[in-house]
């Protein structure tokens, strides 16, 4: 009997019976008087005024600096339009972001507890792989940027320039995917020593730059201002409008960084009120100074004659103001040294959370008793970025970037859906309730079926009827889940339009997701079976799912 046993658990239906059971486990909602701390925590040294500097800082880098001018050579004047419509679109995510952040204030995990809670185990460790391939890459790619940018400035040193290796720097490369850069490690390294130090420490970083690069932008924006002539916004919009909504989905990725403040819930003073402020705060700020920018650079110079590579610093070289070249070279660095920074802490404390669940190895888990912040963690991520940035061609790499944001933001503004339906539902058991729950999923996964067939179509000219059906069943989706469903306001900041505005988010962000290049959708491909491996082999079988099943509902506010 014991062998026959035993000969069936380990049989392949029985082994498929226990992984679907270990995968479709969720984090259960608490009260704060409930939650059980266990070892070391965070500290709440985190206020109002850093979080927006956190989320400003993550998100102003090269773009303000680079993006600009490059769409604007495609799209003309009316690369304003792109930026506002690309601002829209994300703060469709950003309130779905500030719901979830008030709604689960105490702990971290951002995208990847939200999907945890709202879907199952699985689910949220794939949104965690995905999201944490984009951070990597980004980490390396930035720094590689921002030693090209020091190295710059160090040039227009007359007894430097045209005497410092290209490999030291700027990067050498060595065939394929392969790349040498020594100033990039060194710089990590320095950064991640200034994270592992503690979120005091790097907070004052990363307010000091932030600050400093919003002051250059805002003085570059009223110097240029004096310069612009008004006949170069005509034609405003030389291509088209479909020059204008390819030119958001471009610039779409100067505001991702965001999502940043809501991974900063456990060291937030006041998360529940705080967080949603920040989160809107910093995307709000933002949106303004890439507009000014836009409006001035365009003005300033005819959209045709403006560079590729530095848009800004050529406009004002064009106006004979040179000095002003050399104050957009210091905030390209304060912009580049901030988003590394904020990338670093974020891919730390995402980290620390699945750590905790025991999907990942325990040691991602163990926070330093004196600094209170997540050594190992913050050390494996800069070990990471290091040696992508030293040895690897991330231009290469960047074409297949971006996918794990675009897939969190549409999960995140579906887990505002689902979790808005377990409210309603917490005890009711019955199978009508567990069919409703999967006809309800089913209208999300229609809504980006349909927001992938509509992108597809766009990308390549298909005849328009079909763009209309794709959207038509779309709406139908909405209006499916609207009607089915009944839907309760949660505690703290609530997202409008529910389902609405969550499903337009899910809808256009997956038409984005439809015009990255193909090596993303293959990348997206690859990396969920690696990752449904790793969980099959490991994540299942190490989980905590009695100890980690509960999510703190309303956190403490100090």
């Amino acid at each position: 009997m014991r062998r026959q046993k035993g000969s069936s658990s380990s049989s392949p239906t029985s082994w498929f019976s226990n992984f679907w059971a270990s995968a479709n486990r969720s984090k259960t909602l608490i009260g704060p008087s409930e939650r059980s701390v266990v070892g070391d925590v965070l500290v709440r040294r985190l206020g109002l005024f850093d979080l927006i500097l956190l989320g400003v800082g993550a998100s102003i880098g090269a773009g303000i600096f680079v993006v600009t001018g490059t769409v604007a050579r495609d799209t003309g004047p009316s690369v304003t339009i792109s930026f506002i419509l690309a601002g829209a679109a994300c703060m469709l995510n950003a309130l779905s972001y500030a719901e979830l952040s008030s709604r689960f204030p105490a702990v971290v995990g951002g995208a990847y507890m939200y999907t945890y809670a709202a879907f199952n185990e699985l689910t949220a460790f794939l949104v965690f792989a995905q999201l944490m391939f984009d951070y990597h890459i980004g980490a390396a790619s930035i720094a590689r940027s921002l030693a090209s940018y020091l190295i710059t400035i160090v040039e227009l040193f007359p007894v430097f320039k045209g005497h410092i290796p290209s490999w030291i720097g700027h990067g050498k490369e060595v065939g394929g995917f392969l790349s040498i850069n020594a100033l990039a490690p060194i710089l990590l390294v320095l950064l991640t020593i200034i994270l592992c130090r503690g979120v005091g420490e790097s907070s004052v970083v990363n307010s000091i730059m932030t600050v400093t690069k919003v002051l250059i932008v805002v003085f570059v924006i009223f110097a240029g201002a004096f310069e612009v002539e008004v006949s170069n916004w005509s034609p405003f919009a030389p291509n088209g409008f479909q020059a204008v909504v390819t030119g958001a989905t471009v610039v779409f990725f100067a505001y991702v960084g965001f999502d940043a403040v809501a991974n900063s819930a456990e060291e937030s003073k006041r998360p529940q009120q705080d967080l949603p402020i920040g989160i809107l705060g910093s995307l709000l700020l933002c949106a303004i100074l890439y507009i000014a920018v836009c409006l001035v650079i365009t003005g300033m110079v005819p959209y045709k004659l403006l560079g590729e590579d530095a848009p800004l610093s050529e406009a004002f070289t064009a106006k004979g103001m040179k000095y002003v070249t050399i104050l957009i070279s210091i905030g390209a660095v304060a912009g580049l040294t901030t988003t590394l920074l904020v990338g670093l802490y974020v891919q730390s404390r995402l980290y620390l959370g699945i750590g905790r669940d025991g999907l990942l190895p325990a040691f991602f888990s163990q926070v330093d008793s004196k600094r209170h912040t997540p050594i190992c963690s913050q050390i494996w991520v800069g070990f990471v970025a290091i040696i992508m940035a030293a040895l690897l061609n991330v231009h290469e790499l960047s074409h297949i970037l971006s996918v794990g944001s675009l897939t969190g933001y549409s999960v995140v503004s579906a887990s505002v859906i689902v979790l808005r339906w377990k409210d309603r539902a917490v005890d009711r058991v019955s199978g009508s309730w567990i069919s409703m729950w999967h006809e309800g999923v089913t209208c999300l996964i229609g809504i980006s079926l349909c927001g992938f067939a509509c992108g597809l179509c766009y990308r390549y000219g298909a005849p328009f009827v079909f763009s209309v059906v794709a959207l038509l069943l779309a709406v139908l989706a909405i209006i499916a889940l609207h009607f089915r469903k009944l839907y309760v306001d949660p505690p703290g900041f609530v997202c409008p339009g529910v389902p609405f505005l969550p499903s337009v988010s899910i809808f256009f962000n997956i038409f984005l997701f439809a015009q990255l290049h193909e090596e993303a959708w293959i990348r997206f491909v690859i990396l969920s079976i690696i990752t449904i491996g790793i969980y099959a082999f490991y994540g299942q079988h190490h989980a905590h799912p009695v100890d980690s099943d509960q999510v703190v509902l309303d956190g403490p506010e100090s």
